[in-house]
């Protein structure tokens, strides 16, 4: 199966790999561009942890300051994973989505023990604060990077969907299923879509696509990279 993914780079690499030890073959097309923030090191006194949302909170995260005692609670596998590899001592999964993490986090942290830091790109501000300042946390959001969204599909993408070649899209996020959304209506290739298989690591994401029509359309058991590579199997 030849298989589209519009993911970040640096993100797309690693799930290409694992989809070609299953033998089949990627097309990395990054459709949304990560663009951290410069900036002075962060304030980190008073805060007892911090809150990762995404594998890129957590490289801008890295970038801004070299405090690894802090324990990190991750909304899941992947970004606990890029936590463990930028040094963070204490790790947590959730093993969900924002919502599994605002349940989970009264077993890791109580709320009198001081402030988290939420390190978010600028879509990701807001839900996650607001449901643990509900629990009666104090939450501090740190915006440190961008993701700056393609315009158009790049031409071997526009290629594969007019002559058959490609299988499938991934779809990460919401926001990028819109944006592929948007290229493909723009380019004019909605009907070709009926070709694809919708691969979607969220309710959420294989929401934002319509009104493409795709041959199907397979939602991950759970929001993470294992759960999505099974809707290729």
């Amino acid at each position: 199966m030849r298989v589209l993914l519009t993911r970040p780079r640096e993100d797309a690499e690693a799930f290409a790999a694992r989809l070609q030890e299953r033998g089949h073959e990627a097309l990395s097309a990054p459709l949304l561009t990560v663009r951290f923030h410069e900036g002075p090191p962060l304030i980190l006194d008073g805060v007892q942890g911090i809150l990762a949302t995404s594998a890129n909170g957590v490289r801008a995260l890295a970038r801004r300051t070299a405090r690894r005692e802090l324990p990190l609670f991750a909304v899941g596998p992947q970004t606990a994973h890029e936590a463990r590899n930028a040094g963070f001592a204490r790790v947590e999964s959730a093993d969900g989505d924002v919502m599994a993490l605002a349940q989970t986090l009264p077993r890791w942290a109580r709320a009198a023990a001081g402030a988290l830091l939420h390190a978010t790109g600028a879509e990701g501000a807001g839900k996650l604060a607001a449901l643990l300042i509900a629990k009666g946390y104090a939450v501090n959001t740190a915006v440190l990077y961008d993701v700056v969204a393609a315009t158009s599909l790049p031409q071997d993408v526009v290629l594969g969907i007019k002559d058959g070649s490609l299988d499938a899209a991934v779809f990460f996020s919401p926001r990028s299923a819109r944006v592929f959304r948007e290229c493909v209506v723009d380019a004019g290739l909605s009907p070709l879509c009926a070709a694809l298989i919708a691969a979607c690591i969220s309710r959420a994401a294989a929401n934002a696509l319509p009104p493409l029509s795709f041959g199907e359309i397979r939602v991950a058991a759970r929001p993470n990279q294992a759960a999505l590579l099974q809707c290729l199997a």
